[in-house]
This record gives structure tokens, sequence and C-alpha cells, in this order.
């Protein structure tokens, strides 16, 4: 009988992130699983406990000593494998996620009198756990801090680097001469490292964005009116003590909200992860066809892997192909989280809940892809002999250069530099063009004899034009909105 894979002990990964690839996205365990989402709302559930007593907001709420305070959050500090099964337990029972972290901080309150003695106050703070609050108040705020941090921790570091390793790649690549195809054709030639620039640059402004994304949040009750505080307590100044909370974690307050705190923000993060996403697309897909044409060697001891299973002369840019396919997942994951987290049936709905699990995968699919844009990257060797080749092979790029000053010249006055658009694509269009051939038809246009001299010494090599000094743009901000 087939032995039944999902009975083994220690359970298998059904998916690829806590599997295979695991120790690459490991990172992101400590901020987006569901194990740190509890300890975060732990956390939240902490903190409004401390600042309502610390800001009087209840009258007649006892006040907390330093201890009182330590120990609590000592709580969060502590959470660990023990805590994540007592939780399980407890959710197994409430059937409710946020009601079950509400309990299991009761349980803490009451037995802090054996870690902290007799007179703590924390015993007496029980019926003060989760009071004024929905689910969806601790949950908005245990969201945000989780993203905040693996994106800040996690992730902008990794795509920081590789930006970085790019940009490296780019100022050492910036004067080598390359033929550039529009189209798929030879065109203008530019240089490697103003190519890649590019990419970095684009990949920088994306970062850029990230970076300065705002993490909003929100404490105001079952439909966002504090009705509740309201009547309990109408000597408080609630939207204050709101304020300073969400503000006090680091968030930006949202004093506008229904039960749930509309998410827009989360859909404006993951637009612009997603297109830092789509833009390493660009770069592996274009990476992927410059070894296709010999422009770059894959170095296979950097790659550390096996070209092929039958072919043994192969080494296939698989670094590259594996980060397109990561990539396409997060995206699809992110554009979905972004159109469905913006929409809440009147003031509340369940949809939210589902999709927001997925946050975690979405962000480790692009940690994977950038993993292994890094790790192809560092496995390549320019080939500039082999760009040289093709630029010589094509030296009907060089029309464009002898029509344009053929113009400047007519224009100054040169007689005999009609139609020099005709003329060059009588010479080239569809054919292959050799330097001879290109040097006796600019020796025969009449040019004058500082222009014909310029256009003489060019080659496709040299015909580059300000490529290798833009790359420079790289160190002055290039690239940053």
């Amino acid at each position: 009988m087939t032995v039944d894979l999902s009975q083994l002990d220690p359970p298998l990964a059904l998916g690829p992130l806590d599997g295979r690839y695991r120790a690459v996205v490991a990172p992101l365990v400590d901020h987006l699983s569901e194990a740190a989402l509890n300890r975060a709302r732990v956390r939240v559930e902490v903190e409004w406990l401390i600042h309502l007593t610390s800001t009087g907001a209840v009258p007649g709420a006892p006040a907390l000593t330093a201890d009182d305070v330590a120990h609590l959050r000592g709580v969060v500090e502590s959470f660990g494998a023990a805590e994540i099964a007592e939780l399980g337990a407890i959710e197994a029972g409430t059937r409710h996620d946020v009601k079950a972290v509400e309990y299991f901080l009761k349980r803490r309150l009451d037995s802090a009198r054996r870690a902290l003695g007799p007179d703590t106050a924390l015993p007496h703070l029980l019926e003060m756990v989760h009071i004024f609050c929905t689910s969806e108040d601790i949950n908005n705020l245990a969201y945000a801090l989780t993203v905040r941090s693996a994106v800040h921790e996690v992730w902008l570091p990794a795509a920081g680097a590789l930006v970085f390793d790019l940009a490296e790649l780019a100022r050492t690549t910036a004067a080598v001469p390359m033929l550039a195809r529009t189209h798929g054709q030879p065109a203008t030639p530019t240089t490697l490292g103003k190519e890649l620039a590019v990419l970095a640059a684009r990949l920088r402004r994306q970062l850029a964005r990230v970076e300065r994304a705002e993490y909003l949040g929100k404490i105001n009750g079952a439909t966002g009116t504090y009705a509740a505080h309201a009547v309990a307590v109408p000597g408080t100044d609630w939207e204050e003590v709101s304020r300073t909370f969400v503000e006090g974690l680091g968030l930006t307050w949202n004093p506008l909200t229904t039960q749930i705190e509309s998410h827009d923000w989360q859909a404006e993060l993951y637009a612009d992860v997603a297109r830092f996403n789509r833009v390493l697309h660009n770069l592996a897909t274009d990476v992927w066809t410059y070894i296709s044409l010999g422009y770059f060697r894959q170095n296979l001891a950097a790659q550390g892997s096996t070209g092929s299973s039958t072919m043994p002369h192969k080494v296939n840019p698989i670094r590259f192909e594996n980060a397109e396919a990561n990539l396409e997942l997060s995206c699809a994951l992110l554009d979905s989280l972004g159109a469905t987290l913006v929409t809440s049936r009147l003031q509340r709905d369940l949809t939210d809940s589902t999709t927001q699990r997925n946050i975690g995968v979405a962000f480790g699919h692009s940690l994977l892809a950038i993993d292994n844009v890094v790790r192809g990257l560092a496995g390549l060797d320019v080939d500039a002999a082999a760009m040289a080749r093709d630029l010589d092979a094509n030296w009907e790029v060089l029309g464009e250069a002898v029509q344009s000053a053929m113009r400047a010249a007519g224009i100054a006055g040169a007689p005999g530099m009609e139609d020099p658009y005709e003329r060059l694509k009588d010479l080239t269009r569809g054919r292959r063009v050799d330097g001879p051939a290109m040097r006796e038809f600019v020796a025969g246009l009449g040019l004058p004899d500082d222009v014909a001299g310029r256009l003489l010494a060019l080659t496709p090599g040299s015909y580059t034009g300000l490529a290798s000094r833009l790359v420079g743009h790289l160190d002055d901000g290039g690239g940053i909105a």
C-alpha cells in the first residue's frame, strides 16, 4: 500500500516556500507568519492596556509600576513555541483568533503574582484587556506592524542589495560597447553598463516609493464611532487617546474608518512592490537574452548547479528563469491583495481575513526571486569580445550617424547633402554593410573634411555617444523621484 505522505511526522510542507525554498524565505517567518501575527496581536493588546492606564483614560484603573509594564512587555518578548501551542489550543475552543489572544493575555495577568508578588496590579486588570476594541482594532494594527517590519527588516535590505550589485556591474561595464536591439533588430550601439544602469535606476525609484510608504492604523471601536467609549467614559478625549496610541506604535493614525481600517495603504504598498517585481522581471528577461546572445558567460562554479541532465555542455540560466516565475506569482498575489483589500461590504465583511493571510506568500515569492537574481548576476562573466564581434558584423547601424551628419552639414551650407535618409536607406536597408563599404560610401558624399574625418574614423564599437558617461547618473541619485 502506498505511503500516505500527509500522515508523516514531522509534517511535509504543501508549498515550495515552506519546503524546497524554506532557507531563502525563512526571515519572513518572524514577521508574516500566523505566529508572528499572533505575537503582534498580543503586543497591541499589551500596549493598549499600558496606554489606557498610563494616560488615565479609564478613571479608577490602577497605575502600573515599571515592573508591571516590563512583565507585560515580556509576554510579547518571550512569545515562542510553547505560547504558540497554548494559543492554538485556546483558539480551538474559541474558534476566534483575536478572542483567543484576549484569553491568552488574561491568563498572563491572572498569574502575574507568581512573578511579581502579591502587590502587582495586573490581576485587577482582566476586564481592561480588549476593552473598547473590536477584533479589527487589534488586527489592523498587528498587520501594519508586521508588514512594516517585514518590508523594512527583510524585503528592502534584500532588494536594496540587489540594486547595489546591479549598479556596481553597470559601473564596471559602463564603457563596454554593445549592439543595441530595438524590436529585436540591430540598432544604434550602446554600452552594457548604460543598459544595466537604466534598470538599476528604475528599480531604485521603486525602492524609494516603498521606503516612503505609510502604514495606517486605527483603534475606534465596532464601526469607527467610539460609541462604546463615549457612553462608558464620556469625559475622556477618545480621539486623542486613539491618535496617540496609534502614533506611539510608529504608525499613521487614520481618523475615518468603518469597522475596518480601509487597507488603502496596503494596496498602495503592494502596487509599488509589484512594480519593482515587474522591473526586475524585465531585468531577468534581458539578462537571459544577453546570455543567449553570448554577451554573458555563466560561471558554472558560481552558479553551483548542473546545467543540463543530459547535455553536459549546457549551463542553463535557471536563476533568471526561476526569478521570472516567482516574480509572476508574487505579482499575481500582490495584485489580488490590492484589488480585494480596498473593498469591504458596508461597514465590514471578512474577505480581507483570508486575503491578508497570503501577504507572506506574496513577499516570499518576491524575496525568492531577488535571491535568484543576486545569485545569477554573481555568476556572470562579461564577454566583451563577443559583443565586439557582433558590432563589427553590423556596420549598417552607422547609417543613422551618417545621415544625421549629412543633415547637419546641409543646414550649415554644405552642398550636395540632399535626401540623406533615402540615400542611406538605399545603402543599408535589408543589407549587411561592412567597414570598407561604409567608408567608401562616406568618402563619396562630398562632406566637409572635418565631418568626413569623424565619420571615417567611426566604428560600430565607438558609436556609443554619451552612454558611458550616463552611467554616472547612478551616483547623483538618478532614478529617484
